[in-house]
């Protein structure tokens, strides 16, 4: 009678599901070792300019405003047709600014006197034949530009250029951390993040500027076009790791 309960329990007790807990003695947990590294690059790629860009103008000057404006206006024209005539289209012609600005006369202890006016056009003029760029500055003075400010060379469609630059900037970024894995005793473990910069067109410094107008030339004006370049900047950071 009393090992009937007893055995009850005994069974009852053989079908529990077995449990645990585990103590943070039994749980191991690795961390990796490794170390981020940034590193910035950056890269050119030079071309033959295919386009160059200069400003153009007429200044006048005259005792009266309108007179001015009015001679300015009439000079201007011939500039104008000049350009026009030289083949360069309308869309690469823009004007830039139009002044009309008064002309003083200073002496001791008197307030400044208006003695005339200064007009003055300009225009933005992009040549896209650059074997006729000397021949079309010559144009423009002959025909009454007294102002030119330029050239200065550029590429008109870069995307090229800035492909190869990009190439060779995340090319040398990844060198320069192969030679920090390799001091180290690391590898490259993967790139974490890259980021480009601003990307800049670096152009040659104008190589011709000219007031009033000149006497005709026997030749026609020479023009240096050298290379232009496209930069690129990256920052890539890297994993370093055993």
């Amino acid at each position: 009678m009393l090992l009937r309960p007893l055995l009850l329990a005994l069974a009852l007790a053989a079908t529990l599901p077995m449990t645990s807990q585990a103590t943070p003695a039994d749980i191991t947990t690795h961390a990796p070792q490794s170390t981020l590294l940034s590193i910035a690059a950056s890269a050119e790629a030079s071309r033959a300019p295919d386009i160059a860009t200069l400003s153009t103008g007429v200044v006048s000057q005259s005792t009266e405003a309108n007179a001015a404006m009015r001679n300015n206006a009439l000079q201007m024209d011939k500039v104008m047709a000049a350009l026009r005539a030289a083949g360069i289209a309308g869309r690469d012609i823009q004007t830039s600014g139009i002044n009309l600005n008064p002309q003083y006369k200073y002496a001791d202890n008197q307030p400044p006197v208006i003695v005339g006016y200064q007009a003055s056009n300009t225009v933005n003029v992009k040549v896209r034949q650059l074997d006729k760029l000397g021949k079309v500055l010559d144009a423009l003075v002959a025909q009454g530009a007294n102002q030119i400010n330029g050239p200065s060379f550029g590429i008109d469609k870069p995307d090229a250029a800035y492909t190869e630059a990009r190439i060779a900037a995340v090319k040398k970024a990844q060198a320069q951390a192969q030679t920090y894995a390799d001091t180290l005793g690391l590898r490259v473990l993967r790139i974490v993040s890259i980021n480009e910069g601003g990307n800049s067109a670096p152009q040659p410094m104008p190589v011709l500027r000219m007031m009033a107008a000149a006497a005709p030339m026997e030749k026609d004006t020479a023009v240096a076009t050298g290379e232009s370049a496209v930069s690129v900047n990256v920052e890539m950071v890297f994993e370093l790791g055993q």
